[in-house]
């Protein structure tokens, strides 16, 4: 069988390398290269891992005008995992069969940012769902599933890598059986379906005038990539990771409550601990250390009061 691969961050590698182990993958598609260290531009986790593979690699600007290279290669089958751009039909129509390997439950969770947002959402479960592409976003037929119970510890980075291990092995298990036509899938419930679009800049920031359930939530969906942050004094203090305490209940949300050993902060209904900080310029600190020699929360002050 050959395949054209698209995809583009850490969660699509691990299937890169399976189908690449089995079968011909004769080009990998990723988005291109944006982010710069040292003003050198980086590759993306999939560029990297297809250059290491020897596999063909192409990342156009934008894949709804420039794909004749897909086209060319003639391949069977094309297989997607967060690739990062829509696909457009002309690309879709030139194979036998297209799958994705879809990061929540289907119709659960629909859109580019599923696994930030289950865990933004407080979901309970999720899960790894392989789908027929289709024209419509993530509403094609569903092939397998398989669900996972989120853990406390799981935080977005822990999940993009326990889900995309689910993802590989659950898509191994099932292409024979899709490309055969002997797995015909299953229609989605569009009663059921929501969407997870993808995080928006504004969405980063920490508001303590919100529950501490849903800020402890927003903290976990984004840590450590791209990271919540609290606005203190216009520095911009990175949390990724937070407990919930007791707090008095006549403080206002943002009050300082403690800075001794540890920094506590008010929320609308309680309060939250924090556990795991970054500084701008600074590496990552639990926040005991982060406590002692702090100089940006003062007890008693109220952080975010414009909030």
């Amino acid at each position: 069988m050959k395949i054209v691969f698209m995809g583009t961050p850490e969660f699509a590698v691990p299937i890169l390398e399976a189908l690449n182990e089995k079968y011909e993958v004769c080009l990998a598609v990723s988005q291109p290269n944006r982010v710069k260290k040292k003003g050198v531009l980086l590759d993306t986790p999939v560029a990297s891992k297809a250059k290491e593979l020897g596999i063909e690699l192409f990342q156009p600007e934008k894949i709804s005008s420039d794909y004749q290279k897909i086209l060319d290669m003639n391949a069977d089958m094309l297989v997607t995992a967060a690739y990062g751009q829509y696909i457009p039909s002309k690309i879709l129509n030139k194979f036998k069969k297209c799958i994705n390997v879809h990061g929540s439950l289907l119709p659960l969770h629909r859109g580019g940012a599923p696994i930030q947002r289950c865990l933004i959402n407080g979901d309970k479960k999720t899960g790894v769902t392989i789908m027929e592409m289709t024209k419509k976003l993530d509403a094609g037929r569903m092939y397998s599933f398989k669900e996972y119970e989120i853990l406390p510890e799981d935080n977005n980075t822990l999940l993009f890598e326990k889900l995309s291990i689910i993802g590989r092995d659950l898509l191994m298990d099932s292409i024979e059986d899709i490309y055969n036509n002997v797995n015909l899938g299953i229609p989605q419930d569009e009663a059921l379906a929501s969407y997870s679009p993808n995080i928006a800049p504004e969405e980063e920031e920490i508001k303590l005038n919100n529950k501490a359930i849903d800020i402890v939530n927003r903290i976990r969906g984004l840590s450590y990539d791209p990271g919540a942050y609290l606005n203190v004094n216009g520095i911009k203090l990175k949390i990724f990771k937070a407990n919930i305490v007791e707090g008095d209940s006549n403080l206002l949300p943002g009050t300082v409550i403690c800075t001794k050993k540890k920094i506590v902060l008010k929320t609308l209904d309680k309060a939250i601990e924090l556990l795991e900080v970054l500084m701008p310029g600074k590496k990552i600190m639990s926040g005991r250390d982060f406590s002692n020699g702090q100089k940006i929360f003062i007890e008693g002050t109220i952080i975010g009061s414009e909030n």
